[in-house]
């Protein structure tokens, strides 16, 4: 779930300030979390707020491309009493050239306009660099009308060059940058204008969140191609092994006439005995025997294309769950969890439809299979489909009433209904259904932490930090839990040292907790420690599962990356810039999570 928040005349999401601003937010069920501020949102800022938008929604935007407003009739009559009866100063006649610039400007005649900025650039004195720098960005709109671009680019240079923190030149520049396709450039041009903004233009904070997603999609495809694969930690794996209640190779049992140092057999003791890394080369051993060696070719198929897909290994693991789902005398067990897990990959590929049409397969192959259902609900959560997601848990209850992660995941679908349509009969109802799974399942790990994350969400921080507590010892191997407690302590006490106390402690424990690195990640911008920043975003990229992911975090390293090139240009300390920014920010934001 991606709450909106309304900033300005701007609906932004809660993700779309944490990656301009690096400020951790609230995401769903807790991956960031905001920090309140009590400074309230100044309605003055607001007010110039609007009248940008307001401009900039206009037809007549060009009015103000020197930020000045339109000449008025006396003004003009007077101008020209003066230049006609008196002679003027450099700067003065600079200026009439400059105004009568902008008029043409205004009646559409660009050509000419370029024509009397060229006068004015002539006419003004070198040492008037303020006016030179309105100048030089007035013919860099001119030539911006006439898709100019290098010309743009060099007079947004020069405009630059007599003042270095002109954010129009900045956001001129940016866009015939981005017209030209030098994004990298286009990025660092136009977070330098979000910082000498102060984050308080609307239009430009948008322009830079689609820029950055442009820039995390280019940086992912090129990323996605070169990527090894990596076998997910023994807690990730755990998880997701546990979160099927049938699967044909996880409840099989070997005849114990078997060799268990060889093919299947040692890929299924491997499995058995959370030997993960022994697996895949098991199960080529296997699918290299003769047939009359191998009893067990398509538990083997099945069993590798499991791994190949957690480890995002995508086309290795489509090969393999192909070769299952078309073998029309394989067992129907295996075909549909074969089918179940194509779905899976079709969807972390963002090909919703083809994973939807495969678990509709399964479902016709073995309707009563109780994983069908589990696992597609769990799809509909992250796809916002709740009413649906809500159905198929009900039903993987039914049809598996002990299957505790189905029972609390279906509470946690059921909360999120209640809390969108603020039934608060259907919420203290919900919170009682919590009550009973954790009562019913006491050793279920994903009780307690769903019932943390639940509560953190409703702000009851001591309830949830009793929860955390009980899952951590439940499951002390889980790193996700630390960080999930560690955005809370954020959102509760504004207690960052902790925070990244028990993120780094997460790192310790699982390495290849991907959620650690990219949460610590984001604090550290929210401390100017951008260097850092970038190192733990590094990390988080090279663990990415699907480009999906991958897209979101090269956006989030991107945009540390221009910070550092934009501030250190500038000479500008990025924790002043940090710390403004959220005053006059993080303030509104806050009270409005909250509401």
């Amino acid at each position: 779930m991606s709450t909106t928040l309304k900033f300005g005349n701007v609906k932004l999401t809660k993700w779309q300030l944490a990656l301009l601003i690096g400020t951790p937010l609230a995401i769903g069920a807790g991956i960031y979390v905001y920090r309140k501020v009590n400074t309230p949102p100044s309605s003055s800022s607001d007010e110039s707020g609007k009248k940008k938008q307001k401009a900039l929604d206009s037809n007549k935007q060009s009015l103000s491309i020197d930020g000045t407003t339109e000449d008025k009739e006396l003004e003009k009559k007077k101008k020209t009493v003066e230049l006609e009866n008196e002679k003027l100063s450099p700067l003065k006649e600079a200026t009439m050239f400059k105004n009568e610039g902008n008029a043409c400007y205004r009646n559409g005649k660009f050509d000419e306009a370029i024509s009397f900025y060229d006068k004015a650039i002539d006419k003004c004195p070198k040492d008037n660099k303020t006016d030179l720098a309105i100048f030089y960005q007035n013919r860099a709109a001119s030539y911006e009308m006439l898709r100019k671009w290098p010309k743009v680019k060099e007079d947004c240079t020069k405009s630059l060059e007599y003042n270095p923190r002109y954010a129009k030149a900045y956001f001129r520049r940016a866009k015939a940058y981005e017209a030209t396709n030098e994004i990298s450039e286009c990025l660092d041009d136009v977070t330098a204008t979000c910082i000498l903004e102060m984050f308080q233009n609307n239009n430009t904070i948008l322009y830079a969140d689609r820029i950055l997603k442009q820039t995390g999609r280019e940086d992912a495809e090129k990323a996605i191609k070169d990527k090894k694969p990596v076998l997910p930690s023994k807690s990730f794996i755990n998880t997701y092994m546990r979160s099927f209640v049938s699967d044909p190779i996880l409840t099989m049992s070997l005849p114990e006439s078997l060799d268990k140092s060889h093919g299947f057999g040692r890929a299924k003791q491997a499995l058995d005995n959370e030997k993960y890394d022994d697996i895949i080369a098991a199960c080529n051993e296997e699918l290299e025997s003769s047939e009359s060696e191998s009893q067990y070719k398509t538990e083997a198929l099945l069993l590798r294309g499991t791994f190949h897909l957690i480890s995002g290994s995508f086309v290795e693991a489509q090969q393999d769950l192909d070769a299952v789902i078309n073998n029309d005398d394989a067992d129907k067990k295996l075909r549909t969890y074969a089918l179940i897990r194509r779905a899976s990959l079709y969807i972390q590929q963002e090909n919703k439809d083809a994973g939807i049409e495969d678990f509709a397969k399964a479902q016709k192959l073995q309707p009563d299979c109780a994983d069908i259902y589990h696992q597609r609900a769990q799809i509909f959560i992250l796809l916002d489909q709740l009413s649906e997601a809500l159905d198929d848990f009900e039903m993987a209850v039914k049809l598996a009433p002990n299957n505790a992660m189905a029972y609390v995941q279906k509470c946690y679908a059921e909360y999120r209904i209640a809390l969108m349509s603020q039934d608060q009969m259907r919420l203290m109802m919900v919170m009682n259904e919590f009550k009973n799974a954790v009562e019913k399942y006491p050793d279920c790990v994903e009780c307690y932490s769903l019932m943390a994350q639940v509560l953190s969400d409703q702000q009851q921080f001591p309830q949830a930090e009793q929860f955390y507590e009980k899952a951590i010892k439940l499951a002390p191997d889980n790193a996700s839990l630390l960080v999930h407690r560690g955005i809370m302590s954020l959102q509760w006490k504004g207690d960052i040292a902790l925070a990244i106390d028990l993120m780094e402690k997460a790192i310790e424990i699982d390495d290849k907790c991907g959620l650690a690195y990219e949460t610590l990640g984001t604090v550290e911008v929210q401390r100017a420690n951008l260097d850092r920043a970038v190192e733990l975003f590094e990390k988080a990229i090279k663990l990415a599962k699907s480009q999906a992911e991958m897209c979101h975090l090269c956006a989030l390293r991107n945009a540390a990356v221009a910070q550092i090139n934009v501030t250190r240009k500038l000479g500008i300390p990025m924790s002043s810039i940090s710390a403004l920014a959220e005053a006059s920010i993080m303030g509104q934001s806050a009270q409005m999570a909250g509401n």
